[in-house]
């Protein structure tokens, strides 16, 4: 998981230098992480989600065998609650993410920054598929403006969140409950 996790941020910052490690690492880590790179939904623009993906399921099978390890024993119930946890890592870092990106996004038009910018065009080609798709949810064809739609979008989805992780809780609690 380290060697991805190095590999991933080495990838970030490929002018700087590394050439030589990050070639070594492509070769050990990139066998594993093509196999979830081959699907497209995982992909959003400029974002690619199967490192994330690949390192949450290295950590389920990781979390597994050290439950296996500690207790020498493991129930159906102990796994669904172990790949729920797994899921909702993914699913909660993914909201979290979007979160951010569209809070940026509010702040950057608040304060009137340079949106023709690299970093702000990123910002932008992420937030703009997520916004579109909320606003067609929530307003269908009414026109809203922009800060509001970003304002609802936010709170939208903390809420989202927020119900998801209470959701996750308690299911956690069903499933470690199971018998064997």
């Amino acid at each position: 998981m380290m060697v991805i996790f190095i590999r991933i941020i080495l990838t970030w910052f490929s002018g700087i230098g590394g050439g030589g490690l990050l070639n070594v690492l492509s070769r050990i880590t990139d066998p594993y992480l093509n196999w979830f790179r081959r699907f497209t939904f995982l992909r959003v623009g400029y974002l690619d989600l199967s490192p994330v993906v690949a390192l949450g399921l290295l950590s389920l099978v990781n979390r597994i065998f050290g439950t296996l390890a500690r207790f020498g024993t493991i129930t159906i119930g102990i796994i669904l609650m172990l790949v729920l946890q797994a899921l909702w890592g993914a699913v909660s870092f993914f909201l979290g993410f979007l979160i951010i990106v569209l809070a940026l996004c509010l702040v950057g038009y608040i304060a009137r920054a340079n949106m023709y910018s690299s970093f702000w065009r990123i910002v932008d080609t992420i937030s703009q598929p997520v916004l579109y798709r909320i606003n067609r949810i929530l307003f269908r064809d009414r026109i809203v403006n922009f800060t509001t739609s970003l304002i609802i979008s936010i709170a939208g989805l903390g809420i989202i969140y927020l119900a998801m992780r209470i959701l996750v809780i308690h299911a956690v609690r069903l499933l470690a409950g199971l018998p064997v």
